[in-house]
């Protein structure tokens, strides 16, 4: 507030979700703040309207119906929404998130009640600094952005996917606290090739096919040009751009600005982290492993490349850890003789005889790890999961494509096919599963894990850069938050409810590492962990 300006009063203080605390409102500040007799008379605490809100959304019929409800909430009442996030985070993640989100980015159109962060357009070139200026906030720390072409699983929604920055960044407020003030969602609407989307009248983004080629590249450039001018502090998240564009806009950028791909570099890390984890089961190390990857996107081979840093730290060279991952694409097997690969594939295109399906690769590769992030459905059959558990002890299953509908496999017919051997995790939630006596709990690989502490050490920090070095490190700090009682049960990620406890872990271990290599924009303080819990949002009423 600008220091001329009046405080907000009466319906002002109502209509503003920062300000907000509905029924909350103490006597004295019904008083001071004009809004005596504009609410009912009784005064409820947090906690008291945290059980109102719960009953609520337990009283939805279905999960895009609670997803509405969470966003009403958010829009009204913004430190009561967090409250219920952080509060309820394993009951509400998969509600704000995957795979509900999913959903309501298909259905966007239809369900869209109010605004919420920013629209850049292909229209809009020549003046987006200007766009950007209309933003009320000008200490912006975190932008997620997309240009909807890959959202999930479900392909091209074009505009209607702002559900994932929206959904995005209340996981970096509700997992590592960020301060939902200094997060900025934004929409990059290019135009979409999805016809239904084009056709259907409600449709709320630019109804033309996508910008491509040069014109692409520029309107980019001149984007990411004016968040360092208008933002300055900001890290730019990219968030379900297609493979191609995925790559080439987080090699453009890397080095010239503070960029990172959660759906590269963070869907990298977290599954490190689960494999460092899944070696304190198998018995067997992480440079030992032989992982066989269906699905060659960007996600898969950014996967790769960090593992094989990883493996190359524990003594391995660049040449002999790339040759521990193998992948498996649309045609088949990845491997030198190939002349159809793109040029992401190509790093892991070995010497080896072709072959065109999964069991053949299992039989020729003989992998302690089959990692799925395919985005087909149903891929890990019967024959091979038994494939798997015949050549490994404890066969390393990763089933990581969502919505939970694309999921490679089950959690009940990993373990069921496998004898309860495998050591599975997956992208999108499932039950835990009863079997042979026991229960096995499946672990969420949920980039949740990753990039809201990430974020958190770049913004206390003010890194001007994100490196590879980060996402590593971050694996390593997730992996060492699992306990044992989470190993009794199979799990190998730490429980969702220490969420904020293992996002500060990663938040200071990224901040040192700014330190360590000269990026920070700040000195180090001398108490780097209570620097970053001072930043961190409480949803608390004040």
């Amino acid at each position: 507030m600008h220091p001329t300006e009046k405080p907000a009063t009466g319906v002002d203080v109502l209509h503003n979700p920062r300000l907000n605390k509905g029924t909350a409102f103490t006597d004295d500040e019904r008083d001071r703040l004009k809004i005596r007799g504009l609410l009912p008379p009784r005064v409820f605490s947090q906690e008291e309207q945290l059980q109102r809100i719960l009953g609520n959304f337990e009283r939805k019929s279905g999960d895009l119906d609670k997803y509405i409800f969470l966003i009403g909430l958010q829009d009204r009442n913004e430190r009561l929404f967090y409250k219920t996030l952080t509060r309820y985070i394993e009951r509400m993640l998969p509600i704000v998130y995957t795979p509900t989100v999913g959903d309501a980015c298909k259905n966007f159109a239809h369900i869209f009640r109010r605004p919420r962060g920013m629209y850049v357009t292909a229209e809009d070139r020549g003046r987006i600094a200007d766009v950007l200026r209309n933003w009320p906030a000008s200490d912006v720390s975190v932008i997620v952005v997309t240009d909807g072409e890959r959202i999930l699983g479900l392909g091209d929604l074009g505009a209607s996917g702002m559900g994932i920055p929206i959904g995005k960044l209340s996981l970096y407020t509700a997992c590592a606290g960020i301060d939902p003030e200094r997060c900025l969602p934004i929409m990059l609407d290019v135009g979409t090739e999805n016809d239904a989307m084009r056709n259907d009248e409600l449709y709320l983004g630019l109804p033309r096919r996508r910008l491509r080629g040069q014109e692409y590249l520029e309107l980019l450039d001149e984007f990411v040009e004016a968040v360092q001018e208008v933002f300055p502090d900001a890290l730019i998240q990219f968030e379900d751009f297609a493979t191609e564009n995925a790559v080439n806009l987080l090699s453009r950028y890397r080095n010239r600005a503070c960029v990172f791909n959660d759906d590269i570099q963070g869907t990298a890390a977290v599954t490190l982290a689960g494999l460092y984890a899944a070696t304190r089961l198998t018995g067997v190390s992480l440079k030992d492993q032989k992982l066989l990857f269906l699905g060659a996107g960007s996600a898969a081979t950014g996967i790769a490349h960090l593992v094989a840093d990883a493996m190359a730290e524990d003594g391995l060279t660049q040449e002999e850890a790339r040759r521990r991952c193998w992948f498996m694409d649309s045609k088949g097997l990845v491997v030198a003789s190939r002349t159809d690969l793109a040029d992401h594939k190509k790093d892991f295109a070995h010497e080896h005889e072709f072959v065109e399906d999964v069991e053949s690769a299992i039989d020729a590769l003989k992998p302690t790890g089959l990692i799925g992030v395919s985005g087909q459905p149903n891929t890990f059959t019967e024959p091979i999961l038994r494939k798997m558990a015949q050549e490994n002890e404890r066969p390393i299953i990763f089933a990581l494509s969502n919505p939970t509908a694309n999921a490679e496999c089950t959690a009940e017919e990993a373990y069921g096919y496998t004898e309860g051997r495998a050591v599975f995790a997956s992208g999108s939630p499932f039950d835990p599963v009863d079997f042979g006596g026991s229960t096995f709990v499946p672990g969420q690989g949920n980039n949740a894990y990753i990039f809201p502490g990430v974020g958190l050490g770049v913004v206390a920090a003010k890194a001007t850069r994100v490196t590879d070095e980060m996402f590593r490190r971050s694996a390593e700090v997730l992996a060492a938050s699992v306990e044992e009682s989470s190993f009794k049960k199979g799990t190998i990620y730490p429980p969702f409810t220490r969420i904020r406890e293992v996002s500060l872990k990663i938040a200071v271990a990224v901040a040192e590492l700014a330190f360590e290599s000269g990026l920070a924009g700040i000195s180090r303080p001398e108490d780097l962990e209570a620097h970053v819990k001072a930043i961190m949002y409480d949803p608390e009423y004040s």
